[in-house]
């Protein structure tokens, strides 16, 4: 059986406000098998969210080990981070699972990978998945030369890689943290954006 793969996450904050935007795009080969699919969760009460790409079953065990950790030292993102990278890399079951994580508060983003890598962007933007490069450089000029907010950024920016790469839909789902974002929806509805494929 062919493994299921394809997604882009991306992350942009401004003014103190963070979006996370997923696509809902599940391919298997070169076939589209979902495209309603939501791939950013928040956290903690909304105060932290998450988005990932790669395999579903792992990123969400992932996850779960991220929000335990969260819990434990009471929502700090960054000591969370290590220790959940600490066990992706030493732990015999967990280091064989195939995910990237993009983690966001109103402050801060990052990406958490299984090779033990915690990166937190110069500028406020991050993206994964294999439209994440599109998807990046399109929100960083937006950032830098428009006055848009995050939420308009992000959901621009996931439309403009689903332009380019065949495995993001623009079937977007975006969760939003700080300033006046209000709560994060812990169970958010996917929107589609007219126009995007």
């Amino acid at each position: 059986m062919e493994r299921m793969h394809g997604t882009t996450i991306v992350a942009v904050n401004r003014g103190g406000v963070t979006a996370l935007a997923g696509d809902g795009q599940v391919t298997m080969g070169d076939t589209i098998v979902k495209r309603g699919a939501v791939k950013v969760r928040a956290l903690s009460g909304g105060e932290v969210l998450a988005g990932f790409a790669g395999t579903v079953s792992d990123a969400f065990t992932l996850i779960e080990k991220y929000e335990a950790y969260l819990e434990q030292y009471r929502g700090n993102l960054l000591r969370a981070a290590v220790e959940t990278v600490k066990e992706w890399r030493t732990d015999r079951a967990l280091r064989n699972l195939e995910a990237l994580l993009l983690i966001a508060d109103d402050e801060q983003i990052l990406t958490l990978s299984g090779m033990g890598d915690i990166i937190s962007p110069d500028e406020p933007v991050a993206a994964v998945g294999s439209g994440g490069p599109y998807a990046q450089a399109a929100a960083t000029a937006l950032l830098r030369h428009t006055d848009l907010g995050a939420e308009e950024i992000a959901r621009a920016a996931l439309a403009i890689a689903a332009e380019i790469d065949v495995y993001t839909s623009g079937n977007a789902t975006v969760l939003t943290v700080g300033g006046n974002a209000g709560d994060a929806d812990p169970e958010p509805e996917p929107t589609t954006d007219e126009g995007a494929a």
